[in-house]
């Protein structure tokens, strides 16, 4: 169970990320995304499924984005009210920043009683007034420590530009966090940097090592492309030139996951350090959905040939 896994720190965690429907989704509309959602993933080999929440995260930069934002149905309420048949634990995300104290420990609740487990995510924008910080969250949070486990988001990016990611998931793990998903890897070396530096700071001040669960998700055009990079993901230029000019730019995506995905699992066996992925399916066209289920399957595979999933 993902609960065991990662609190004995087992290699090889697969889960399995999707957005809820937009907000103004009609309830029979919803219960067939859920139904189809379900269908799609009962087969699938994954230890959990993350819900995300939605943000509008425009007013962190001055460039246009390229895809209009949406609000999106509460993560909690979609995965408790459509997914019950996915007999699978669940990751909800929530940016505990926009709640006060009294709304999350009632979240914190109803999340317990579904079995779900939480990660506390940062506000949409630093000028956002915070009602709760994370420190706040976690130690909120802590009462169910005994029964639960709580993640949090790791941004190779940022540690590229400010060389703390390390210290910034030492403080995480000081409140309890036991496990990271990061942003979508695209560029290897900014995710490898930060499992080297991690890796120094923990062995230096003997601390267990966190698992850490790489994000990957396929591109199926050249706006979803510019949609990444809008999010701050940082797509090396050389691959990036390849993508534009590939004659299926999903399938060379999903190639290009699928091997980032064995030089992570070699980079993070050769060190011995808990690891998974997380594959992502926010996207709505059905080829992009099918490339998500692929790639899921391909790397289960490819762990389990390793030896390091059963």
């Amino acid at each position: 169970m993902f609960l065991e896994k990662i609190r004995s720190g087992e290699s090889g965690v697969l889960i399995y990320g999707i957005t809820p429907p937009k907000a103004e989704t009609t309830a029979e509309r919803v219960a067939e995304i859920a139904q189809k959602t379900i269908e799609r993933l009962h087969t699938l080999d994954i230890d959990a499924l993350v819900v995300y929440d939605v943000q509008d995260e425009s007013a962190r930069t001055t460039e246009e984005r390229p895809f209009p934002f949406l609000n999106a149905l509460d993560p909690l309420e979609f995965a408790s009210g459509y997914l019950g048949a996915l007999n699978i634990p669940k990751i909800i995300y929530r940016p505990a920043g926009k709640f006060s104290e009294e709304e999350l420990t009632a979240w914190l609740e109803k999340l317990h009683q579904n079995n779900f487990y939480p990660i506390f995510v940062g506000v949409p924008s630093p000028d956002f007034q915070v009602k709760t910080s994370l420190p706040e969250a976690y130690k909120i949070w802590s009462k169910h420590r005994d029964t639960s486990v709580i993640g949090a988001i790791t941004i190779p990016e940022r540690h590229a530009v400010l060389k703390d990611e390390d210290v910034r998931m030492l403080d995480k793990m000081s409140c309890g966090v036991s496990y990271f998903i990061s942003q979508c890897v695209f560029n290897i070396d900014y995710a490898k940097q930060v499992i080297e530096d991690l890796t120094q700071t923990c062995s230096k001040q003997a601390i267990k090592f966190p698992t850490v669960i790489f994000t990957l998700t396929a591109c199926g055009s050249e706006k979803t492309l510019r949609f990444m990079e809008w999010l701050g993901i940082d797509v090396p230029e050389e691959l990036k030139e390849d993508l534009k000019k590939s004659a299926n730019i999903l399938e060379k995506s999903v190639n290009v996951c699928l091997n980032i995905a064995s030089e992570l699992t070699a980079y993070c066996m050769e060190r011995a350090i808990p690891f998974g992925f997380n594959i992502e399916s926010v996207a709505i066209r059905k080829e992009e959905i099918e490339a998500s289920i692929f790639m899921a399957n391909e790397i289960g595979q490819m762990l389990k040939e390793k030896g390091i999933r059963k």
